[in-house]
């Protein structure tokens, strides 16, 4: 496997040995992306005649399907769960009672940290993926705050006891700048002994650039295909560019095809060294994992680590 940048569950978790790693990494939105243009007008064919695409066939952006984020990572989330409780327990200092996931997507794990009784606050940039989050808060009789807004410019009146934001999402800000905002902005609404879960995948120089990773997902007689191809890769400009196609099949027999193209800042461990260096004031590293999630197997901070799992402390 070369650099992985999306897949199924039943997918090997280890990395190959400096090899990019096999989790998925296609993320919830964190950053404003365009849309992919939307195709409704009319193709000719050979003969120049006009023919209509047909309209069971949709092309949109990817966060405007939240379900399909949901398909795609709903088989994590207990895992998760029950890696942050147990960071919450090891790492912090005191109770840890109020949470906050920025750049929040569909919010899988909003609602399920709400489900545990936890008071959680979900934030996102795409209006669609807050709506679907709110449905699914009134829907499952659950207690849970959603905010539209950017992460890096985040204001609360009450601190949180920790944070956390997995899968890469960190990797939508693309540039050294924007990156050290965030984390400093985090630093800003969580209280001191609290604590931020941090989870994103690293590219080792030596990692094959060329990707495409295919999945299947099927839940609530929605059958769903998936392709994600890396179509661009610049490791001067640390930046790679993303395309993921996905085709749907609703029980009705309608279907979607949706496409997107975004960007991800691309890292290697030197240059995550050097970037929690420059926080360093408002953030200590307490421990790192990778995204087996297993309490009780730490990673060393090295040249193998690929899927990367940060639990900061702030100071």
């Amino acid at each position: 496997m070369t650099q992985a940048t999306l897949t199924s569950k039943s997918a090997t978790k280890k990395p190959l040995a400096k090899k990019a790693p096999v989790k998925k990494t296609l993320v919830k939105k964190a950053a404003a992306t365009k849309p992919a243009a939307t195709k409704t007008a009319a193709k000719k064919s050979a003969t120049g005649k006009s023919v209509k695409k047909s309209k069971q066939v949709e092309l949109g952006d990817w966060y405007d399907y939240p379900q399909y984020f949901d398909m795609l990572f709903r088989d994590e989330t207990a895992e998760e769960v029950a890696f942050f409780e147990k960071a919450f327990a090891k790492y912090a200092n005191g109770d840890i009672k109020r949470l906050l996931e920025p750049g929040c997507g569909s919010g899988r794990l909003v609602a399920a940290m709400a489900r545990k009784g936890y008071d959680v606050t979900g934030l996102d940039l795409s209006p669609a993926m807050l709506k679907y989050l709110d449905a699914r808060i009134k829907r499952g009789n659950l207690s849970a705050t959603t905010v539209h807004g950017d992460m890096t410019q985040m204001q609360f009146d009450e601190k949180f006891d920790a944070a956390f934001c997995t899968f890469n999402t960190f990797r939508h800000l693309l540039d050294e700048k924007t990156a050290i905002k965030h984390l400093q902005n985090v630093g800003e609404v969580i209280r001191e002994g609290g604590l931020y879960i941090l989870g994103f995948h690293i590219i080792p120089d030596d990692a094959d650039p060329e990707c495409t990773e295919r999945w299947y997902a099927s839940h609530g007689g929605t059958d769903v295909k998936g392709v994600l191809k890396v179509i661009d890769f610049n490791r001067r400009k640390r930046e790679e560019m993303l395309r993921v196609t996905i085709n749907a099949k609703m029980r009705s027999g309608k279907k979607q095809r949706v496409a997107s193209e975004f960007s991800l800042r691309v890292y290697t461990v030197p240059q995550v060294k050097s970037l929690f260096r420059k926080i360093s004031d408002v953030w200590e590293i307490a421990e790192v994992f990778d995204f087996d999630y297993d309490i009780d197997k730490t990673r060393e901070f090295d040249d193998d680590l690929t899927d990367a799992l940060f639990v900061l402390r702030r100071r």
